[in-house]
């Protein structure tokens, strides 16, 4: 099977089968190189329906969740988008060509600079990819349209949500332990927000956001 066909097969087997039905999700999934930001020694595995190891124990999300994500998000092409966990990249291109302009955020900084000369390699332009600690979500470019995390939390903090343009949308899986949701929070108006839970999952915790401190007697 070509990687043509294969990246086909992935789309029309793994990706639609989850209620992915966005004619534009879809087709940036198909046309977007998924293989070209796998690790070399996990090629194989580029369009399996599992996660792919990255280094410092992170990894890229199955297929499937990427396009549930992406179809929560519901971008609009004058969207400004915040995603909050670089890694490999392949997420943040694929917001890119959604989107207008995409703000990244890692703390990794080697996750930063691969992804830079990835992005670069399949110019894509509309990206300001930035190295530090997101825990407070990253206000110097807000308000945002969409926000993305692409690791759980145990929460969403506050500052996140008011972050958000009135009318944006935050896509996340939270909880803890084997309880996760991805869940969709819309800001309804200055201080109301409506948040939806789409689906139980669970994928690696996001490292800037800490669990909260037990409740001591």
């Amino acid at each position: 099977m070509s990687v043509d066909a294969a990246r086909a097969n992935m789309v029309q087997h793994q990706v639609r089968p989850q209620q992915v039905t966005q004619s534009k999700v879809l087709e940036a999934l198909s046309r977007l190189p998924r293989e070209d930001f796998v690790p070399t020694e996990y090629q194989s595995l580029a369009f399996a329906e599992t996660f792919i190891p990255l280094d410092h124990g992170q990894s890229m999300l199955p297929p499937s969740l990427e396009g549930q994500m992406l179809q929560a998000l519901q971008i609009l092409p004058s969207d400004k988008i915040l995603e909050i966990g670089t890694g490999s990249g392949y997420f943040t291109a694929l917001l890119a060509k959604l989107g207008q302009h995409v703000y990244t955020v890692d703390c990794y900084q080697d996750f930063i600079e691969d992804a830079t000369e990835k992005l670069r390699q399949h110019h894509i332009y509309n990206v300001t990819l930035m190295h530090g600690q997101a825990e407070n979500g990253w206000p110097n470019y807000a308000p945002y349209h969409a926000m993305v995390l692409t690791g759980s939390v145990p929460f969403i903090p506050e500052n996140f949500k008011q972050q958000l343009s009135i009318g944006g949308r935050l896509v996340a899986v939270v909880g803890s332990g084997v309880v996760m949701h991805l869940v969709q929070i819309t800001r309804t108006g200055p201080q109301s927000w409506e948040t939806i839970k789409l689906l139980e999952t669970q994928i690696p915790r996001l490292i800037d956001i800490k669990e909260p401190p037990a409740f001591q007697f």
